[in-house]
Parts: C-alpha cells; sequence; structure tokens
C-alpha cells in the first residue's frame, strides 16, 4: 500500500502541471497632458517624468494614482530623470544626451538645490540599494560612493550599458547592453560586487535579433522588460516562482499584445501595478508659411518625413513614418509607389541627377545602417557596400551623378569619416581631411560638400577645387543640413539650443541668418535617435514633421499566480 502511494505521488508530480501565468487584467491611464514623453522613474507612490513640447525639456510629477501633472523646476539644462532614490527623497538626473557621457546631478524632493555628484561624466545612472551611485561610461558599468565620489570600474559591457537594475537581495546586477550600431539590445547578468559571471539572461535565439530593454527587478524576484518584435514593443514578465504541485513556468511570459507600444517605467509600491508609457507614433508633414507664419500641412500633411526632390522638381521621395519604408510619388501626390518593405527600415533618401534612381541608408534587424541603391520603379535594392562593422548613412549625389559620398561612422573619432563611392567602378575612398566628420551633403554647384563634427557642435565644409577644409558654423547641437537650390546658403537646425529655430548660413561669409522659431511646434523624432528630420521643400521652403503622437503613462493591473 504504502509503495503505491509513493508511486502514485511520484507520477502526480512529474504530472503536475505548469504554475499558472502572470497576465494583465485591467489598466488606467494615468497622465493626459499630451506632452512627449522621454524617460521616467517612480518610487511607487509617485511618477517622475521627463517631457518634451517642441525642443524644451522639463521635468513633472504625478501621483501613481493619477490626477494633475505638477511641474518640477530643476534649473539644469537638458535634463533627463534617470532614477529616484528608494525613499523618493532625491532624483538622479542625467543632464544631456550624448553617449560619450553627460554630468550626473542630484536633486532633492520635494525641493531643493541640485548638487553634481563629482565630476563625473556617465550615462544611465542609477541607484543601488544600499545608496551606491552606479552608471555607464563607454561600454563600462562603475560603482561610486553617494556623492560621485571614489568611482571604480566594475566591470566592462557586450555593448552601451542601461536599464542598471539590482536584485532583491542587492548581489546581482542585470542590465541592456546596446550595440548601437547593429541596434542590437541584450539582457545581461552579473554578479552586483565584483562584475565576475556575466551572462546572456536570456537564450541567444529567444529573439532575433534581440532588442530588449527597460527591465526592473521586483522583491519577489519576477523581472520585467520590454521586447520589441515586428516593429511592436510590449511588457513581459520572467518568472521562476513555482510550487510543489506547480512546474516553474518556462521563459518570459507576455503582458501587453498592444494596441500601443509599451516601455516600462516602474512598479507601484504593492507590485500589483506596471508603470508603462503607452505610445502610438504619428506624425504630419508640414512646411512653414512665411507670409502666415504658421505651420501648414505638406503633401496633405502625411505621417511621413525625410523628403528629397528630383531635380527637375515633379517627383518626390519619403519616408514613410512610423514603418520606416520608402516611398515616391509625383509632387501633386499622383503616382504614389511603396519602394522597400518591413522589416528593413529606411533614412534620409535622395534623388540620382537624372531622376532614375534613390540613394538611401537602410537597417535589417540586427544589422547596421548601410547604403542602398534602389530604381525610381520599384524591384530589388541594391547594397553599395559590404563592410558590417560601421554604420553608413546621408547619401549624397554629385551633380554629374558619377559619386556618391556619404558617412561612416563606429562610433571612435578615427573611424568616424567621409567615403566616396564610385558609381561606375564601385570603387569606394576615403575623401582627405573628413576625419571625425559624418551628415555629408553635396552642394548643387558641386563645390562643396557640408559636414557635421562627430560631437555635433560644428558644420564643416570640404572644398572639392581645393581639398581645403574650412569651419562654417559652431553651435552647441545641430541637426540636419540642407543646401539651398542656388548652393549660396546651408540650411539647418538647433533642436537642442534654448532657441531653438531653423537657420540658414550664407556660404560667402559664414553669416547665420535664423528662419524659423522652432520652440512652438513638437517634432516628430528621427529613426537616428534624438532630434528630428528637417529639410527643404520646393522654393526652399522649410520642411518638418510635426509629432502627432498619442504618448501617456498607463498602470497595468498585474495578476500574479
Amino acid at each position: 500500500m504504502g509503495i503505491a502511494l509513493v508511486a502514485a505521488l511520484t507520477i502526480a508530480y512529474l504530472l503536475r502541471p505548469i504554475q499558472p501565468s502572470p497576465r494583465i487584467t485591467g489598466s488606467k491611464q494615468i497622465t493626459s497632458d499630451g506632452f512627449q514623453k522621454m524617460s521616467g522613474a517612480s518610487d511607487g507612490n509617485r511618477l517622475y517624468i521627463t517631457e518634451s513640447s517642441g525642443p524644451r525639456v522639463f521635468l513633472t510629477q504625478v501621483s501613481s494614482s493619477g490626477g494633475e501633472s505638477a511641474p518640477l523646476n530643476v534649473p539644469i539644462e537638458i535634463p533627463s530623470i534617470s532614477d529616484v532614490a528608494h525613499d523618493g527623497s532625491e532624483l538622479l538626473i542625467e543632464a544631456g544626451t550624448t553617449l560619450k557621457g553627460n554630468p550626473l546631478w542630484s536633486v532633492p524632493l520635494p525641493a531643493g538645490s541640485p548638487r553634481r555628484l563629482g565630476s563625473l561624466m556617465g550615462h544611465n545612472p542609477v541607484w543601488s540599494p544600499s545608496g551606491q551611485l552606479v552608471f555607464g561610461q563607454g561600454n563600462d558599468i562603475y560603482l561610486a560612493e553617494h556623492d560621485g565620489s571614489s568611482p571604480r570600474k566594475l566591470l566592462s559591457t557586450p555593448g552601451l550599458p542601461g536599464s542598471i537594475t539590482f536584485s532583491p537581495d542587492g548581489t546581482r546586477i542585470r542590465f541592456t547592453a546596446a550595440d548601437v550600431i547593429a541596434g542590437v539590445f541584450e539582457l545581461w547578468e552579473a554578479n552586483a560586487r565584483d562584475g565576475s559571471g556575466m551572462h546572456r539572461l536570456l537564450p541567444s535565439d529567444w529573439n532575433k535579433p534581440p532588442n530588449e530593454c527597460c527591465g526592473i527587478w521586483m522583491s519577489n524576484g519576477d523581472y520585467v522588460f520590454t521586447s520589441t518584435r515586428d516593429g511592436a514593443s510590449n511588457v513581459w514578465i520572467l518568472t521562476q516562482r513555482s510550487s510543489f504541485w506547480h512546474k516553474p513556468t518556462s521563459g518570459p511570459v507576455q503582458l501587453t499584445a498592444g494596441p500601443l507600444d509599451f516601455s516600462s517605467v516602474g512598479i507601484s509600491k504593492d507590485e500589483k501595478r506596471i508603470f508603462a508609457l503607452g505610445m502610438q507614433p504619428h506624425g504630419e508633414l508640414v512646411k512653414y508659411d512665411f507670409h502666415t507664419r504658421e505651420f501648414v500641412p505638406f503633401l496633405d500633411g502625411i505621417s511621413a518625413g525625410d523628403v528629397d526632390l528630383s531635380r527637375d522638381g515633379h517627383w518626390v521621395t519619403y519616408v514613410s513614418y512610423p514603418e520606416d519604408t520608402l516611398w515616391r510619388s509625383k509632387l501633386d501626390g499622383t503616382e504614389r509607389l511603396q519602394l522597400t518593405y518591413r522589416p528593413m527600415r529606411v533614412g534620409v533618401p535622395h534623388w540620382s541627377p537624372d531622376g532614375e534612381q534613390i540613394a538611401f541608408s537602410g537597417s535589417t534587424p540586427g544589422k547596421p545602417w548601410k547604403l542602398f541603391l534602389i530604381s525610381k520603379d520599384g524591384g530589388s535594392a541594391t547594397q553599395l557596400t559590404s563592410d558590417e562593422d560601421a554604420a553608413e548613412a546621408d547619401p549624397s549625389w554629385s551633380p554629374d551623378g558619377k559619386s556618391i559620398v556619404f558617412g561612416r561612422n563606429s562610433n571612435t573619432l578615427e573611424k568616424t569619416f567621409i567615403e566616396k563611392f564610385d558609381v561606375q567602378t564601385r570603387q569606394i575612398s576615403r575623401l582627405r581631411g573628413s576625419e571625425g566628420l559624418f551628415g555629408s551633403r553635396w552642394s548643387p554647384d558641386g563645390r562643396f560638400i557640408a559636414t557635421v563634427g562627430v560631437d555635433n557642435g560644428y558644420v564643416v565644409l570640404l572644398d572639392m577645387t581645393t581639398n581645403r577644409r574650412r569651419e562654417l558654423v559652431r553651435q552647441r547641437q545641430i541637426g540636419y543640413l540642407a543646401w539651398s537650390a542656388d548652393s549660396r546658403y546651408l540650411y539647418f537646425d538647433t533642436l537642442f539650443e534654448q532657441n531653438s529655430a531653423y537657420h540658414r548660413v550664407r556660404v560667402a561669409d559664414a553669416k547665420i541668418e535664423t528662419m524659423v522659431d522652432l520652440k512652438q511646434i513638437r517634432l516628430f523624432p528621427s529613426q537616428f535617435g534624438p532630434g528630428s528630420w528637417t529639410g527643404l521643400g520646393p522654393g526652399d521652403t522649410p520642411l518638418f514633421v510635426r509629432d502627432t503622437s498619442a504618448q501617456e503613462i498607463y498602470a497595468l493591473d498585474l495578476e500574479l499566480p
């Protein structure tokens, strides 16, 4: 009898069902202010959010139960909330947008003067459970004292580290390692004390290519993160909990399934709600009317940007947002044709001088941006280069159509420069004097190639007749470049300046003229990171993409088994 009972219990144990999966049972919209939301953190009771209205970046706070958002007046330029102390006593702020590192600040709550954390330059900082400062610096993770003193390297990571979070007992860390060239984002885990035992959190074939981010480690050991597949971002949870009568779940469980794109922001105090940013991206193509001083729809206000006109002015090519697919049509909108399809993403297309081909930057999942050519009538796109170790962007044709210049970027100064592709021989050569430059634009008269410094702080002209390099503009942050039809002026935006605007500079004497005030328009984010595409339409009319996306914070009710 005893043996039979043991056998029965053993069989029952082996055949026990899998632990019921966590699920979302409801949701509530927390914010409703209509502003762009860039980052956020929560102490469980309140949400602290980095927002923007046009180029202006500001901070707000809102109760985790919802209600009116209140401003946080912080005298820091381009502030971004990275973390909030566990007791809600201070915010951790990163000041700036560069990947190389930015100043780090502590801001007391509910009010007080900000304090610079030593002389550190880092990115994606967080507080550890013991109050230490943890931050990224390049592809390394550092630890420092709470005030930023005594920094020491913890470990080197396979990519740019972000979304660092600690296990409940503080012994392990998880983080996202980003390969920004290839567009790959992987979750990793390591020992929090000495960085040992670093390993991938998920199997390498769980999502091809990996695109996971924004993890939060809960006190019960569950781990909430977001994963992007087929262009949609959703919330997932990884749990290893089980009971005697239930097997543990196998792998992560998907919690959301659209229609919004979600990225996680925080967890409530009782860990029964996930705070997530829900977004439905959409843009409106507009031009600036100098007579009325208003932004009015262009091409019927389609959700698109990256516009380029053919030399004869009859055709237009553009990139549809948010799909990032390439299209062309007549200027009046007729004969519209889609040229590329997902999963390829497209940016900065440009017509060949004869109007027969379009050069563009394209990216497929897990691979860097590369250069392609495609016929205006469609068909297969041809990749121009074979180097897979660098990103390539901003193809620009010579006026005779025999050459294309483009920027090559490998995230280091010495490996960032301008190259020229010979259309007939398919040979590639580096332009002399182009080290540290990208964003190439060949002037219509063929004399100059305009470029931007790798830190976005200056515009350089490469004179193709004298082979000399000349600095034309020096600003803090310079965006997209565009030549006037007569090659006399170069247009550019300064979206991250305090007085953001669209300017033009006269090539002859470097005189700068402000054309459009951009403080009052909210612009759609670019495929390539911070900033927004800007350019010129017929008659050198400034073009922009107004952001009409829905972006709000939601509380997702989490039911755990």
